[in-house]
């Protein structure tokens, strides 16, 4: 496998992951629309554009880390932030991800991560069989 099918595999099963926490968690079947960057991850009181500026800045890891502090995984709100978070995060080119630390791999982590404290860690054999 070259690097090319690499990145690519990791994007479809983050977009994967991301399409099978919306649904089971937020009950919510997953559409991707695409919106107006600015208005693309309206979450109530649009918090994300919070960490949408950190993540534009670079400082990724830090809004990370704040986010999962915070974590209430029993408030959907909170939850699709996280979702959000990440599947924002995912559509950085790979030389902005590199050039601030931090990578595609640990965005499938994340959403692993929350995959498995909102239950949903049995789906994750039907979505993504292979995992690791």
């Amino acid at each position: 496998m070259n690097f090319e099918d690499e990145k690519d595999y990791i994007m479809r099963m983050i977009k994967e992951m991301v399409r099978m926490l919306v649904s089971l968690v937020l009950g919510k079947p997953f559409v991707q629309v695409e919106l107006p960057p600015e208005n693309k991850y309206g979450i109530s009181g649009d918090r994300l554009s919070k960490w949408k500026e950190m993540i534009d800045q670079g400082d990724i890891n830090e809004a990370e880390n704040m986010l999962l502090d915070s974590m209430d995984y029993t408030n959907r709100e909170a939850v699709a932030e996280l979702i959000f978070f990440y599947e924002y995060t995912s559509e950085k080119e790979d030389s902005f991800l590199e050039q601030h630390n931090y990578s595609r791999e640990e965005i499938l982590d994340g959403l692993k991560q929350l995959a498995r404290r909102t239950g949903c860690e049995n789906m994750m054999d039907i979505y993504l069989p292979d995992r690791d």
